[in-house]
């Protein structure tokens, strides 16, 4: 199975594809960590943010095929680390690729958060799409080191 982050945004700071490139590599093989990059839609003058977040949502699901589809946004449900080992443990047995999805500046389009298979809330808070992913990956390999028993986590 894939776990694929799939995000709105291109050309990220060095420190982002380290962060990210150093929990993939901690992921076992058949559990795999990839980062998709989905270039933004222009914020041409007349374009709406309608416009664009429909755009963006026709590249996301061009990437995600017939992944499972994961829509991070703040109104998705919280959950702890352990809960997130639970649901890892489950969409490893539904025999698909999971995905991840990030939305561009103005966010993710309705119709992604409602096709999507969960929503999920990182945080209350706003973050930096840059930091998402490396909060993304940090939290799929520690719930995986959960599984695992893995003394990584501590509670």
């Amino acid at each position: 199975m894939k776990l694929r982050i799939i995000s709105v945004g291109h050309k990220m700071p060095a420190w982002v594809a380290t962060a990210c490139a150093e929990y993939a590599k901690r992921m076992p093989r058949e559990l795999s960590l990839e980062i998709v990059e989905i270039k933004p839609e222009k914020r041409a003058a007349g374009n709406s943010t309608e416009n664009i977040q429909q755009a963006e949502a026709k590249r996301i699901l061009e990437a995600a095929g017939n992944d499972y589809l994961i829509a991070c946004d703040e109104r998705g449900q919280e959950i702890t680390t352990l809960q997130l080992a639970e649901k890892m443990l489950n969409w490893q047995n539904l025999g698909r690729n999971i995905s991840f999805l990030i939305g561009g500046a103005d966010g993710l389009d309705t119709s992604l958060k409602q096709s999507a298979n969960f929503q999920w809330c990182l945080s209350k808070l706003t973050l930096p799409h840059a930091f998402v992913r490396v909060l993304l990956c940090e939290q799929l390999y520690r719930a995986h080191s959960v599984i695992q028993n893995h003394p990584y986590h501590r509670e």
